[in-house]
């Protein structure tokens, strides 16, 4: 029983707490990479917190595991998933700093739940006929949730498509090491390392002070925590033993929760275009969870 909540309230969770995420971002007055920086250190901050809590305050194996193999496993998927994170959150802090609207921001990125199953098949996974089914009813869904306007492709847009290559990749490497490594510690590992990259890339090409962390401490520390820190290693802790698609369906209904959150605390209004997306994506979370007999593709 909890191996299915697991696996199915986790991504949702994590979803809603990534379906505010866009507008706190969208209030960064500093550079990119410095953004991305503090937001990580913020994270790794409050993870070891939760570490230290976990093993009840002893520092024995903080960052390890029990045997060196389980450790050098700990430590390359922490790092892989740390880089694949670093380019996905840099281009899409860079698209939305260079003018696509949150929304938009918002259904491009999602766009890993389509390149989830592509890279799979080039890994030889296979997905059944109804999962193929769920990922074009939610891109549907999401095209009517976020577009507004007249789809129009800009160098914006590009920067989050590449986002959305990357996070489909950083779903794959998650599903391969997350079985075996402690979920808190990867996540860790994995802060720790965007922190640095994104502190090199700030020291070379922006120019990051503390009035940085101050003048964007409140979205900082909402994306530190809640976004990364807690959404992120609840995206690692359902991934376990779950099938890679199926999560990055459900991780994508973040763009769903944006929209009714949206209408509940700002009071906005959903048009017909916004129902039927709500509909649909809630359709396809549903077809994800349907027990199956088709033949795999």
């Amino acid at each position: 029983m909890y191996e299915r909540f697991r696996k199915i309230a986790f991504p949702l969770l994590a979803a809603l707490i990534w379906g505010s995420s866009f507008v706190a971002q969208t209030y960064n007055t500093s550079g990119t990479l410095s953004f991305i920086a503090y937001r990580s250190v913020i994270a790794v901050v409050f993870l070891l917190v939760v570490i230290l809590i976990r093993s009840k305050g002893s520092f024995r194996h903080l960052l390890l595991e029990d045997n060196k193999k389980s450790t050098k496993s700990l430590w390359i998927g922490g790092v892989l998933c740390g880089v694949a994170l670093s380019l996905a959150s840099f281009f899409q802090q860079l698209g939305i700093d260079a003018g696509t609207e949150s929304g938009k921001a918002g259904f491009i990125t999602a766009m890993y739940m389509v390149l989830v199953p592509i890279i799979g098949l080039l890994l030889k996974k296979k997905c059944t006929a109804k999962t193929w089914l769920s990922v074009i009813v939610a891109g549907v869904g999401l095209y009517f949730l976020c577009i507004k306007t007249d789809f129009s492709v800009r160098l914006s847009d590009i920067y989050v498509l590449i986002c959305a290559v990357m996070f489909a990749i950083h779903i794959h490497i998650i599903d391969k090491f997350s079985p075996s490594c402690d979920c808190f510690k990867l996540s860790c590992i994995q802060f720790l390392t965007v922190a640095v990259l994104s502190f090199i890339g700030a020291l070379i090409f922006e120019n990051p002070t503390l009035s940085v962390l101050s003048d964007n401490i409140l979205p900082l520390l909402y994306l530190g925590i809640m976004s990364s820190g807690i959404a992120y290693t609840l995206q690692i802790i359902s991934q376990k033993g779950a099938n890679p698609t199926v999560t990055s369906i459900l991780l994508s209904s973040e763009s769903l929760f944006s929209v009714i959150s949206g209408a509940i605390v700002l009071g906005e209004i959903l048009g017909a275009r916004e129902y039927i997306g709500c509909a649909l994506m809630m359709i396809a979370v549903v077809l994800t969870q349907l027990p199956s007999k088709m033949k795999e593709l």
